[in-house]
């Protein structure tokens, strides 16, 4: 097994354990959440975003707690900074340790270096939410409670169509670049300042986390579809980052 494979599978692996013990902690804690859910109303009457999530769970019961605490929480937070770190090192991290010249003089095309590099970090983000999200409903029957794994898992679709584009963007612009940790600091910055006014009434629709709430998750659970509405546009942001980040490194010279 080469070195850049062993790298990516432990960042698969760090990346899911994560996800994963911040997904039982929320489901194991939801009867002592649903007990307190008053106290909780009180407690986000300042942030009036906050009380309309916790009305959604009051009304929704865990299928929203669990979207909210998997999903909007869970894989915004965490899968964001994985697509911005691991995005910004595609290609840019290559470049700065001064192996990239190495890979561009192989005999092997740029749309196969571009593709490889692209996928493998794509891989890493996609397989940790679809891989937790898999041990939702088991997760679930340690608190008496059920939902389907079928909407579960399009739900994650959803889910791995944003943190793609956040990583598509990151990659397009490391395969113009040779500073990773400014690409990096910037888009964790950019996502930070997202989440941030997500949770401000006046601003909120601003924030692209609005592309992955509670209440589009919502939707999706109720109608078992995607709103291509919605996905079709971060679809066409995965696709537009690769074929813009083959075209930067298609100019870069060995």
């Amino acid at each position: 097994m080469s070195r850049s494979t062993k790298g990516w599978l432990f960042t698969l692996l760090g990346y899911t354990l994560v996800l994963e013990m911040m997904l039982a902690a929320a489901i194991l804690y939801w009867p002592n959440f649903r007990d307190h859910l008053g106290a909780v109303k009180l407690l986000s009457k300042p942030l009036p975003v906050l009380g309309d999530i916790i009305a959604q769970v009051e009304s929704m019961g865990v299928a929203a707690y669990v979207v909210g605490q998997h999903f909007f929480k869970g894989c915004n937070v965490l899968g964001a900074a994985a697509a911005a770190l691991i995005g910004a090192a595609a290609v840019a991290g290559e470049a700065q340790r001064g192996t990239l010249e190495i890979w561009l003089a192989r005999p092997v095309t740029r749309l196969r270096l571009a593709s490889e590099r692209y996928l493998s970090g794509q891989a890493v983000i996609w397989l940790g939410v679809f891989l937790t999200t898999l041990t939702i409903p088991l997760l679930l029957t340690q608190v008496d409670e059920i939902m389907r794994l079928d909407r579960l898992m399009l739900c994650a679709l959803h889910q791995c169509l944003f943190l793609g584009a956040v990583y598509s963007i990151t990659y397009l612009i490391s395969c113009a670049s040779s500073e990773p940790m400014r690409i990096s600091m910037g888009v964790l910055f950019f996502m930070i300042f997202q989440f941030g006014i997500y949770m401000v009434k006046t601003v909120t629709h601003w924030s692209v986390y609005r592309l992955a709430d509670i209440e589009v998750f919502h939707h999706i659970l109720v109608d078992g579809v995607l709103d291509w509405g919605i996905a079709g546009p971060m679809l066409a942001i995965n696709l537009a980052g690769f074929l813009g980040g083959y075209v930067f490194l298609k100019r870069r010279c060995p």
